[in-house]
């Protein structure tokens, strides 16, 4: 059995791999917080022997470390992070190492194909795209994410209530939530559309597009593209980096 991790800035998906690399199960708690009491509970019942692998991405190395810890102390075995492997065996790295995160390489190598290429949308704490051409990952943007940017509207502005985002069919709001409601949505599917555009010019490639994070499913149907939804890339990532570790 294998232990995979993914700590991103809000929340951390824990998950046991069988020798077929299947997922048995996945947990997800808080990224920051009591986390050692909810590992208590969900693994009450793991037989911590039958584990020989332990791989995470993290992109909090506070809770990297705290979890690693936690996990050695469980099991005797070594805790690996992403970037400790050598993944130019699967992945040529095109950027500068230290500075891209280690989920989005996972989320890389989950896809890729030596002759096809991609472009992954994460919709998670930021908005990011990832540009991978054959087994060649090109690098990404980074921009402001959609709940973050939701929350500092509301705190900033005080007459803006807190809103949760919904599709809009219609542009022009008729009140403040729906206001918000459609600059958000079509804001954000204006953004995508034109990043992904401007990366087909600059490349002069084209792409397959998937999606992922907490919005992927609202804005699937929005975007001018045809698009894969993909919930576990980053676990799969992980599940294909694990091969590395002898």
């Amino acid at each position: 059995m294998i232990i995979l991790g993914d700590i991103g800035n809000t929340e951390t998906k824990i998950c046991l791999v069988n020798n077929n690399d299947k997922i048995t199960k996945k947990i997800v708690i808080p990224s920051k917080g009591k986390k050692l009491s909810l590992l208590n509970k969900y693994f009450k019942k793991l037989d911590f022997s039958s584990i020989d692998k332990i791989l995470f991405c993290s992109v909090v190395p506070s809770t990297y470390k705290e979890l690693k810890r936690y996990f050695y102390n469980k099991t005797k075995v070594r805790c690996h992070e992403l970037k400790e492997l050598n993944l130019k065996k699967i992945l040529k790295i095109d950027v500068n190492y230290k500075q891209v995160g280690s989920d989005r390489l996972a989320n890389a190598i989950s896809v890729t194909q030596k002759n096809k290429n991609f472009i992954i949308l994460d919709f998670g704490t930021a908005t990011t795209f990832d540009v991978l051409i054959g087994n060649n990952y090109k690098g990404g943007i980074i921009s402001p994410g959609i709940q973050i940017s939701l929350n500092t509207l509301s705190d900033k502005a005080s007459l803006i209530p807190k809103i949760d985002l919904k599709k809009i069919t219609k542009v022009i709001g008729k009140d403040t939530t729906s206001a918000v409601r459609s600059g958000f949505f079509w804001g954000y599917t204006g953004l995508i559309d034109n990043v992904v555009n401007l990366i087909k010019k600059e490349t002069k490639k084209s792409f397959n597009i998937i999606t992922t994070g907490g919005f992927s499913k609202l804005f699937k149907n929005s975007i001018s593209k045809k698009v894969k939804r993909n919930n576990d890339i980053t676990i799969n990532g992980l599940i294909k980096a694990s091969k590395l570790i002898k």
